[in-house]
């Protein structure tokens, strides 16, 4: 399809057809309608990307410049920042010169009485064709109006920088667009790009240019018909920013003849052409391959990426078949993925791997692992998948059952890296602008330079994951964004720089019917079974998103709703002997002082305080507040005696339910480093170990007491 050859103006069979086969993006054809409806139109979006034209890549400049001429602009006059005016269509500014000679404005340089420069920049007024020659003083040949205008010609030519140069002044730009759509004698176009750039709207001064901006858009007038074309029904002054926020409202709403037309990014019917006209750049590609899977995948993405997409089809020698791969590789330009690098075994054995660290929640442990294999396998139902995370899981159950520590375990199991985990504490965004803090600011608001906090750690670290604590207190504004994530895998910030979570797991938690799941617990809470609180879990947190109205939230993370279970007796030993192994190891590594731990007295001790209800409540969290305590009796005691490295400690509690802390005399005599494990658990000696005399009297004695009581 040519310009020269159809017929595109908007409505026009040739526009319809020209759409169809993506040859024109849409938004050029409502660009069009909304000039013939004698509207102004501010253009904002996509404006740096590429776009086909026509079959070939287009800049938006050409678009813009090229449908305008075809559609009735006799002159396409472009202005930015940076070149000032300038004219992306051939012969238009011979026409532009012309057009000001015409409407009695031959120069262009300065607003005031118009003048001509000659080629030495002497002044000739075409109202008098007879000048004085600056050498002899007397009066030059008459000068034409021919000659004048052919002078006029030159001048627009002239180059950047030199006296005769048009004006970059944006004020003098915008008076001088406002006198030329004032004139009937041609049909015109203005279009004035990056205006938020050179009329920031937090300076005082630039209103007065939206100001001129607006009046040119009102005072635009329907050009006369030239011969064989149908011009605008008004000379057109269009605006063009990426981000329409940095405009000033008023501009667009209150005038109903000014509209904003959104510059979107290819949609699938362009995809499809992109992708087909450049299918000789995809690897392994050939005339019958299907393309639709990798047309589909790419949504979201600009015309540059497009572009980028097929050159790194080549480059890295993936087919167009593995679109997921492919994408990965455009968006993390990375080689090492470290879901491939993962080892199958090791998946296979997750749940063992992590039953191991978090005690006592084999049921969440399981659902965790099996959607780690799907993760690792890249099973998914078809290509709509692809962009989503990983995995995306909803941990709820009591306080201090392991839930952030599963995050963690999942973490260093996938990663070997705690650095890839990130933790957002909801209660941080209670309220609705806290949103903003996600995904970055509005242009024009404090923080927009710095993009979103969540946008821009997954940007800076794709392979994550991503721990959103306590979700039930954030704002519910906040929980659209995460349907964005969990459904388009996506999530654009402020400054519309897109962050890809197609590599991350996601992983929520609540605290949702803890409290009102004590009321389950009659007696014993070992006694209530698992499937009960399970199923209270699930009816608190849908009640809960329903009372958000956001049920669609609750439908879409449902299958990774993973119910973690009550702290029962029989693993509150297990968890206590870990953190007195943390313990002892710290003790050895920093003090070289081995604990000789009464392993069955405090774990005796530590059943008995947590089968408190007021404890109970707190899960795990609370068994590392009791011995806490510990932690606080032992360095005192270090601090008071001063023991010498390879001193044996031991470590137990008292009928009062004090610690006691007392050196161990070494075995004849010697050191005994070497003679108990790291971890503090003691070795059967060959003669009875008994405190040292000075440890009963002038020891740290056990009158520290985990209620508070005592010395």
């Amino acid at each position: 399809m040519t310009e020269q050859s159809t017929d595109i103006r908007p409505g026009s069979a040739g526009a319809v057809a020209a759409r169809a086969i993506g040859e024109l993006p849409v938004w050029a054809v409502v660009l069009g309608w909304e000039l013939r409806r004698g509207r102004q139109v501010i253009l904002h979006g996509e404006v740096n990307d590429r776009y086909w034209l026509w079959g070939r890549p287009a800049s938006f400049q050409d678009v813009v410049s090229e449908y305008l001429e075809i559609t009735g602009a006799e002159v396409v006059v472009w202005w930015d920042p940076l070149d000032g005016m300038t004219f992306p269509r051939p012969g238009h500014h011979e026409r532009f010169a012309e057009l000001l000679l015409n409407l009695g404005r031959a120069d262009v340089g300065a607003i005031g009485e118009p003048h001509i420069e000659d080629e030495n920049h002497q002044s000739q007024n075409p109202q008098n064709p007879y000048q004085q020659d600056p050498d002899t003083e007397e009066p030059a040949r008459p000068v034409s109006r021919r000659e004048a205008s052919e002078r006029a010609g030159r001048r627009v030519l002239a180059p950047r920088g030199s006296r005769a140069a048009l004006p970059t002044d944006i004020n003098e730009a915008l008076d001088l667009a406002r006198r030329v759509v004032a004139s009937p004698l041609a049909a015109t176009a203005f279009v004035f790009q990056d205006l938020d750039v050179a009329l920031p709207t937090g300076d005082p001064t630039s209103a007065e240019g939206y100001l001129r901006l607006r009046a040119a858009m009102d005072g635009a007038v329907q050009p006369l018909q030239a011969a064989g074309k149908e011009p605008f029904r008004r000379n057109a002054v269009l605006a063009v920013t990426g981000n329409l926020a940095r405009l000033p409202v008023w501009l667009n709403t209150e005038d109903p003849r000014v509209v904003p037309l959104r510059v979107n990014r290819p949609d699938q019917e362009e995809r499809r052409w992109w992708l087909d006209q450049l299918r000789p750049g995809l690897h392994g590609v050939d005339a019958g391959t299907d393309l639709e899977p990798l047309v589909s995948a790419t949504d979201g993405l600009t015309g540059w990426e497009l572009d980028a997409l097929v050159r790194t089809s080549m480059l890295r020698g993936i087919p167009a078949d593995h679109p997921a791969k492919l994408l990965n590789e455009l968006r993390f330009n990375v080689r090492t993925n470290p879901w491939e690098k993962l080892n199958r075994e090791v998946i296979a054995n997750s749940a063992t791997a992590l039953g191991a660290q978090v005690i006592g929640q084999q049921a969440a442990v399981t659902a965790v692992a099996h959607t780690l294999n799907t993760a690792f396998t890249g099973i998914e139902f078809g290509t709509s998948g692809m962009a989503r995370p990983r995995g995306v899981f909803f941990f709820v159950g009591p306080t201090g059952v392991g839930k952030t520590e599963l995050a963690k375990a999942v973490t260093r199991l996938l990663f070997r890296d705690e650095a890839a985990f990130a933790r957002f504490d909801m209660s941080e965004y209670r309220e609705e602008h806290a949103a903003e803090r996600l995904a970055g600011a509005p242009p024009g608001y404090v923080g927009y330079e710095q993009g979103g906090e969540l946008t821009r750690r997954v940007q800076e670290r794709p392979f994550s994951v991503l721990l959103f604590d306590e979700i039930e207190k954030a704002h519910p504004v906040v929980l659209d964004k995460f349907l964005q994530i969990v459904e388009d895998g996506r999530l654009t910030d402020g400054r519309g720089q897109t962050a890809y979570f197609s590599q991350t797991l996601v992983i929520f938690t609540s605290n949702t019917g803890a409290d009102a799941m004590w009321n389950l617990v009659q007696g014993a809470a070992d006694d209530l079974p698992f499937e009960r609180i399970q199923e209270h879990f699930m009816r608190e947190v849908e009640a809960a998103f329903q009372a958000m109205h956001r049920p669609e939230i609750f439908g879409r993370l449902k299958p990774g709703v993973v119910v973690f279970d009550l702290l029962r007796s029989e693993f509150v030993t297990g968890i206590a002997n870990r953190l007195l192994d943390q313990l002892a190891e710290s003790a050895l590594e920093d003090g070289k002082i081995v604990l000789d731990l009464d392993r069955p007295g405090l774990s005796a001790w530590i059943l008995a305080r947590m089968q408190l209800p007021e404890n109970a409540r707190y899960g795990g969290r609370q068994i590392r507040n009791e011995l806490e305590g510990l932690r606080v009796a032992l360095a005192g005691y270090v601090v008071e005696t001063n023991p010498a490295e390879g001193s044996r400690l031991r470590v137990s509690v008292n009928a009062d339910g004090g610690f006691e802390i007392g050196a161990v005399p070494a075995i004849g005599g010697a050191d005994t480093l070497g003679g108990a494990d790291p971890l503090g658990t003691p070795i059967t000696p060959t003669a009875p170990i008994t405190p040292t005399t000075t440890n009963v009297t002038a020891g740290w004695n056990a009158d520290w007491n985990p209620d508070g009581s005592g010395v």
